[in-house]
């Protein structure tokens, strides 16, 4: 096995993993910030594979699904690696959507067995209260708990297209559904992170997202399995803890949110200069990243911070911004890597440059489907594999995607369609602003009326009239919002994306 610019991975993740355990074993894979602690690749493998065979000893079958309810940490990348390693559909639950999605998705996935962590028991206990046929419970604390007398057993083949991993979408609006990928799709998704960012073995990433998130478990799991590189991994993000964790741990890049970006702009701390320099970039993903935030945060920090743009259905990236000295276009997601990218109209029709549309992607790291959801799954994927994302974009002449909002987002005003996007780059617009998020609120004048909500930073003294000042400035009044919601955070979902959808719920 090797890592391949042009080729997207062979095999599975079990190969991958016995791959880097035969050849570098002794070389450390993932290090632990809670405990100081850390695993190499063959210790990481062994471990896997003894879950996996306790798994099989369970009865559980070839790709059937495997809950896990696990903060980031040991037993949760031990789970995750044992899971793919014993050719099941890892499932990984949401720990932040509220017991009953969780629920939901624990019946919906068919999960018979969840290995999850002895501070999350009370939450599985609270979404199956009404479950009247719970999976088993392996509860993990430094080490699982398995069943008195349970023997592991030989375990079960494993081809490139069996499922390997389940993800539910948090949906604003009805079910969450579940986005299935094979071995294949999940490693193509490690390696379009792996190109875009010329990962090499001495790279070692920081991760603050959740794994059980699409961004934290491709991007910063499987984007160091390709391309033999290590991981510093955090339960959660820290202000306060970034830089020095950063310092300590030799890290030479990150994957954030720009809610991050926006916090450790704020923050009080700055990385020392041995930190600046061996951090080759700092990569952006999730939400659209203000352009004025972005160019505060070099500024300050001097280090690039190179945009991305992924979905759950992609295995995480489909676009990137080449690093540094390459042409980073600020306000764009970047150029497809590792896959095809277009700009299309309702009928599937590419668009010249320049014209509004429909991203849609075709590509390895492209999803098997929705599970037990064939309407969707149709409505989503062509027939010739071009998955439709249901975002807005436009295409410059030199391939860059331009991200203007989500079909579903849109504030139509008066017939005039208004991206959201627009009113939140001109809120961040003022160093005051933390985060803020622009949505629709019906309205009988104009059938819909733009709202915002912002949280500022502590102790601002910044006025509504002053905002309201400023996007009239930027925008017009016409765009501008009509109301301003001043929050101490805006709902965010598991990987810190600003769930914008919410907050006309949350401000009525």
């Amino acid at each position: 096995m090797r890592f391949d610019l042009f080729d997207p991975p062979s095999g599975t993740v079990r190969d991958w993993l016995d791959h880097r355990a035969d050849t570098e074993g002794n070389r450390t894979s993932h290090l632990f910030a809670e405990d100081a602690s850390e695993i190499t690749w063959a210790e990481l493998r062994a471990g896997a594979a003894t879950i996996a065979a306790n798994l099989t000893g369970m009865g559980i079958r070839r790709g059937e699904s495997v809950a896990l309810m696990m903060p980031n940490g040991r037993d949760a990348v031990l789970g995750l690696f044992g899971a793919l390693y014993g050719g099941f559909r890892a499932t990984m639950i949401n720990l932040v959507a509220g017991a009953d999605a969780i629920g939901y998705a624990l019946g919906h996935s068919g999960s018979r067995v969840v290995l999850v962590a002895a501070t999350r028991r009370e939450l599985l206990d609270a979404a199956l209260a009404e479950n009247t046929a719970p999976p088993v419970a392996i509860t993990a604390c430094e080490g699982f708990s398995w069943p008195e007398g349970l023997a592991g057993a030989d375990l079960h083949p494993c081809g490139p297209d069996d499922d390997a991993l389940l993800m539910y979408t948090s949906g604003t609006t009805g079910r969450p559904k579940g986005v299935v990928h094979s071995h294949s799709s999940l490693l193509a998704g490690g390696w379009t992170t792996a190109c875009a960012h010329a990962l090499v073995p001495g790279d070692r990433a920081m991760c603050v997202l959740p794994i059980y998130h699409i961004n934290g478990l491709c991007v910063t799991i499987m984007g160091p399995l390709v391309s033999g590189g290590s991981v510093v991994i955090c339960e959660r993000f820290s202000v306060g803890q970034f830089w020095p964790l950063c310092e300590s741990y030799g890290v030479t890049w990150f994957s954030v949110v720009p809610t991050i970006i926006s916090h450790l702009l704020h923050g009080e701390r700055d990385p020392e200069e041995t930190t600046r320099q061996r951090i080759r970039f700092g990569r952006s993903a999730s939400a659209a990243l203000a352009i004025d935030v972005q160019t505060a945060f070099e500024q300050r920090f001097g280090i690039p911070i190179v945009e991305t743009m992924g979905l759950t259905e992609t295995a995480a990236q489909i676009l990137s911004n080449p690093l540094p000295p390459g042409l980073r276009k600020i306000g764009s997601p970047g150029v497809a890597v590792g896959n095809e990218v277009a700009i299309v109209s309702e009928d599937m029709v590419p668009l010249p440059p320049d014209i509004e549309g429909e991203i849609a992607v075709r590509g390895p790291n492209v999803m098997r489907g929705y599970l037990n959801n064939p309407e969707a799954t149709a409505a989503a994927l062509t027939a010739d594999g071009w998955l439709k994302t249901g975002d807005l974009g436009r295409k410059d002449a030199d391939g860059y995607v331009f991200v203007t909002g989500r079909l579903k987002e849109l504030i139509i005003k008066g017939g005039e369609n208004i991206a959201p996007r627009e009113v939140d780059e001109a809120l961040y617009a003022h160093p005051d602003v933390i985060e803020a998020a622009a949505f629709a609120r019906r309205c009988a004048r104009y059938g819909e009326r733009v709202e915002a909500a912002v949280a500022l930073r502590q102790g601002s003294n910044l006025s509504i009239e002053e905002l309201t000042q400023l996007c009239e400035r930027k925008l017009g009044k016409f765009k501008s919002p009509d109301i301003i919601h001043v929050m101490d955070e805006l709902p965010k979902g598991p990987s810190g994306k600003i769930q914008r959808l919410r907050l006309a719920q949350m401000t009525e």
